[in-house]
């Protein structure tokens, strides 16, 4: 059998896995004291970690909030058009927002912003752009800038939002192990799958 030669697809998709993860090391190595503030906050909340975002920055929020609910964190995605047509409801006092944007130039983003600052025990803002509307907004903000995207054109949310979306997980696993969650405790809340299966075998 012939061995099948190597296709130009095969260049491409290793180009843009390459891409992606320089984006992930270059994120963690430019955490900082932003990181760290965003992760206290979070541990510390009393209420529930919103997530906020648009377009592909909300799909990285769903991914966010669902993450936190998985370690033991109880948090919400608030899609930031519908929040300034009455979900906004959704956040309560000492709750804390976590807005996710690129830009840093949604302007839905920053209207919610007003609306619920009052109730808000903290803004977390993880955005490519840390001087913009919104990392000027946000009590801590977490910088996700890369250097391009990891398409051919360099238009693509593809390496910005995998960097946002590995922040995402760090900040969540940070905040669950500083509130000292264990094995047992993820397997109390996935009962019903093999992750949960897996866990209460755990002896930590």
């Amino acid at each position: 059998m012939k061995k099948r030669r190597q296709t130009v697809y095969l260049e491409w998709g290793r180009r843009v896995l390459a891409a992606e993860a320089e984006a992930v090391r270059a994120a963690g190595e430019g955490l900082g004291s932003g990181f760290e503030e965003s992760a206290h906050a979070v541990a510390g909340c009393r209420g529930r970690v919103v997530v906020a975002g648009l377009g592909k920055s909300g799909h990285v929020g769903r991914k966010i909030a669902a993450t936190l609910n998985s370690l033991g964190i109880p948090a919400v995605f608030l899609h930031a058009a519908e929040a300034l047509h009455g979900d906004a409801g959704v956040v309560a006092r000492g709750d804390v927002l976590v807005a996710v944007s690129h830009s840093g130039g949604s302007r839905e983003l920053a209207a919610l912003i007003e609306v619920v600052r009052g109730e808000c025990a903290a803004v977390i803002a993880i955005t490519a752009n840390p001087a913009s509307a919104l990392g000027r907004a946000a009590d801590h903000v977490i910088d996700t800038r890369v250097k391009r995207e990891a398409d051919h054109l360099d238009l693509a949310p593809t390496a910005s939002s995998t960097a946002a979306l590995a922040v995402g997980d760090a900040l969540a696993v940070a905040a669950a192990r500083a509130r000292g969650f264990s094995a047992r405790d993820f397997a109390r809340l996935h009962p019903g799958g093999a992750l949960g299966k897996k866990a209460s075998r755990r002896k930590d």
